[in-house]
């Protein structure tokens, strides 16, 4: 396209030059006939502004990978031999070191834990919704948060190892692996522009030995000169085929279209993502904070023996007040928004793996597992709901009052009231939609049936879900990712199309192409319709484009003159398409291009 633009601005240059020289030295106005510096300059004003609506529709470099450096902390407390606590730099920890965190700070590198109880917030790397019980034993991942007690770990990873380096370098590889999609226009003028500069470079020199055959052909305002007739046909070819509308067909579409989709909250990073997204043949979701909320909630409570929901509500908060249970501060908050007054309690006690006791008001509670029940001696009851509950994939609890079952209580990460919506009018497009988490295959599944999903992929670790996305690519699929937690943006960044929520985690939206400003899943199939709208208007922008260049070619090389003079024997100048008309014509089909991009701002989603 660029050839074309230089040869064609360059010839109409150069033989304006020479007309005005020819100006001076023979005072024969004639020559200022045939100046074209106008179309020369109009030619480059229109490619630069096209090259510059390229530029700005392609965004800002991403900032993932800084961002994901910026989670591990940089100093840790190293515990040495004798017990002596120490600050010291990350950098100086090593293998089989001992390190302390504090409840409320960031676990640094990898471990076991080996003394200690604590609750730890994974949902930044794991997309586990629900902080996870650690004890001696337990793995611990660097980054996470701590949320309770103090645990003393022994670290197993350090540098490159740990795991969010490896889900850094995950982020680069698949960004730096993404090939470029190649426009419908570059393919197109890659035939196009040689095959302009093939037929203009014939006609001129065809003309210029037709003209020196037959004098009488040419015309007066030539003064007999051959060359100039055959310049004049060259310079009208190649400026009338200056693709001009050729250039501005793709960027301007793009530009109209996500101006578009940032009206209505989608953010589209640039016209690759849009241009893909209408490809799109399956879609990948996450489960925590994308189809769910992201944080845990009460969700049932079943009573039986006589007790009211609001008595077993109050109880529960009541005991669950002095836990630092993530599950009992989902029971806290469901009572203080029923307005309850919470009661006094009296010999709480935690029992680890199992649940809670305490006396509220003078009489025995107890909260937590069948383990609790196997403790206290007390017969289970209500066991077709706890299995329905589990099956739900809701977290069910056993609340016992003065050592009978009052009920159950349970506590779930809801589903978003437009996630079942969204994922039918997927299906509708013909888009499969698989979902993939972190969480156990019992919660997954009992996930994937409310809202309709057939493909679950369970259990997932954060570094196996780019992996997970690889497969489903390698039978040739479009496949986009959408997700919320820094554990999807390799993911994110592994997809043809990575979606992110834009309520989510920083660097998750950083490694995503299409952002969902409202965290709204009903945007993913608007993002897809619009991007079809995009597509189809580029497509409409092409063939105008060359509409204009398929009729103005052939009135370029002469065809209407040359017909003209056969049948009259006249010389006649106005059958010649001049270059000044020429750079009006083209002038006018980049016009007609923007124009009906500028349509796209009617769009309106259809769900």
């Amino acid at each position: 396209m660029d050839s074309l633009i230089g040869l064609g601005t360059s010839a109409a240059f150069i033989y304006s030059i020479y007309n005005t020289v020819m100006v001076y030295l023979t005072l024969n106005l004639k020559y200022s006939m045939q100046l074209y510096y106008e179309a020369g300059t109009v030619i480059i004003t229109l490619i630069t502004l096209g090259k510059y609506l390229e530029e700005v529709t392609k965004g800002k470099t991403s900032e993932a990978i800084k961002k994901l450096a910026g989670l591990q902390p940089k100093t840790a407390n190293l515990v040495n031999d004798s017990g002596e606590i120490s600050l010291v730099n990350i950098d100086e920890v090593e293998l089989e070191d001992v390190l302390l965190v504090k409840p409320g700070e960031r676990i640094p590198l990898d471990g076991i834990v080996i003394s200690g109880y604590t609750y730890v917030d994974e949902s930044m790397l794991t997309g586990e919704s629900l902080p996870v019980e650690k004890s001696s034993g337990n793995k611990v991942i660097g980054a996470s948060i701590n949320r309770t007690g103090s645990i003393n770990f022994k670290v197993e990873a350090i540098g490159n190892n740990t795991a969010l380096s490896q889900i850094i370098k995950l982020v680069e590889d698949a960004q730096g692996s993404k090939a470029p999609i190649a426009r419908m226009a570059d393919i197109i003028s890659g035939y196009f522009v040689p095959i302009v500069m093939f037929v203009a470079l014939v006609s001129g020199i065809s003309w210029y030995f037709i003209a020196q055959a037959n004098p009488d052909m040419i015309p007066l305002i030539f003064n007999g000169s051959a060359l100039g007739l055959a310049l004049t046909i060259f310079i009208a070819i190649l400026v009338i085929a200056c693709p001009c509308a050729l250039g501005l067909a793709t960027p301007t579409a793009i530009m109209v279209g996500t101006g578009k989709g940032a009206e209505n909250g989608v953010l589209i990073k640039g016209g690759e993502a849009l241009e893909t997204a209408h490809k799109i043949t399956k879609i990948v979701f996450d489960k925590t904070g994308t189809i769910t909320l992201g944080e845990p909630r009460l969700t049932d409570i079943v009573t039986t023996n006589g007790f009211l929901e609001k008595s077993v509500l109050q109880k529960a908060a009541s005991a669950e007040i002095n836990s630092e249970h993530p599950l009992g501060e989902a029971i806290v908050n469901e009572s203080r928004k029923m307005g309850l007054k919470l009661q006094e309690v009296s010999n709480f006690k935690s029992i680890t793996g199992k649940g809670i006791e305490a006396f509220i008001d003078g009489k025995f509670v107890a909260i937590g597992n069948k383990k609790l029940l196997e403790k206290l001696n007390i017969i289970p009851s209500l066991e077709k709901e706890m299995d329905r509950l589990s099956n739900e994939g809701k977290t069910p609890m056993y609340i016992i009052i003065e050592n009978s079952v009052a009920g159950i209580i349970a506590v779930a990460d809801p589903i978003k009231e437009t996630s079942k919506k969204a994922i039918k009018e997927l299906h509708k497009m013909g888009i499969e939609v698989a979902m993939v988490t972190g969480d156990s295959k019992g919660t997954a599944d009992a996930i994937a049936r409310q809202v309709g999903i057939n493909i679950v992929l369970a259990e997932v670790l954060p570094k196996d879900k780019s992996e997970q996305i690889k497969k489903l690519q390698s039978d040739g699929s479009i496949v986009a990712m959408v997700g919320d937690g820094i554990n999807d943006s390799p993911a994110l960044a592994q997809a043809d199309v990575g979606i992110a929520i834009g309520t989510g985690t920083d660097v998750a939206i950083e490694s995503a192409n299409i952002v969902l400003m409202k965290g709204d899943l009903m945007d993913v199939p608007a993002a897809l319709q619009l991007s079809k709208a995009t597509i189809r208007n580029i497509k409409q922008n092409l063939f105008w484009a060359f509409f204009y260049n398929i009729v103005g070619i052939p009135l370029a090389m002469g065809i209407p003159f040359a017909l003209n003079y056969f049948i009259t024997k006249e010389a006649n100048s106005a059958f010649l398409l001049r270059p000044a008309i020429a750079g009006a014509a083209m002038a006018f089909s980049s016009v007609s291009v923007v124009s009906n991009a500028l349509r796209l701002k009617k769009f309106k989603v259809k769900l």
